[in-house]
């Protein structure tokens, strides 16, 4: 049973870039300039675990001019299809869901092509013309 939690503390935060690394940097050749950002800090993030409890994904909110971006999922290849990704989407938008601040707020995402049924269950769906992102096809998915 996968369980999904807020970071609260640098070494979880650490092991989030690390996933995030992995899954990102080494697996899709995202240039690391390019994963890391200026919205760390301003970013909500969460951690996914395995049963035995290590760390298998990661995720991160944060606040834009556009409404609220759900971005940064990542979850470990030897993870896939065990539902930490379904888990880390329903943990975010339960933490959206309870700030007062975020309601009525736009909230979407930049779903990688094969990401995109899983943030469909989600009630995301696409809304215009596909992208590159880091060489990464992509769409604009809004709920």
């Amino acid at each position: 049973m996968v369980q999904v939690k807020q970071v609260a503390n640098q070494q979880q935060l650490d092991a989030a870039f690390e996933i995030r690394r992995k899954v990102f940097v080494v697996e899709q050749e995202v240039p690391a300039e390019e994963e890391y950002d200026e919205f760390e800090e301003s970013s909500r993030h969460f951690l996914a675990y395995t049963a035995e409890g290590l760390p298998c994904g990661t995720a991160r909110w944060r606040y834009t001019p556009k409404g609220i971006k759900l971005e940064r999922f990542a979850v470990l290849g030897e993870q896939r299809g065990k539902g930490a990704g379904a888990a880390l989407v329903q943990k975010v938008l339960d933490d959206i869901s309870s700030q007062p601040d975020a309601d009525g707020k736009t909230l979407y995402l930049h779903a990688q092509i094969t990401a995109m049924p899983l943030y469909s269950k989600f009630g995301f769906k696409p809304d215009g013309p596909e992208f590159l992102e880091c060489g990464i096809r992509h769409y604009l998915m809004k709920k």
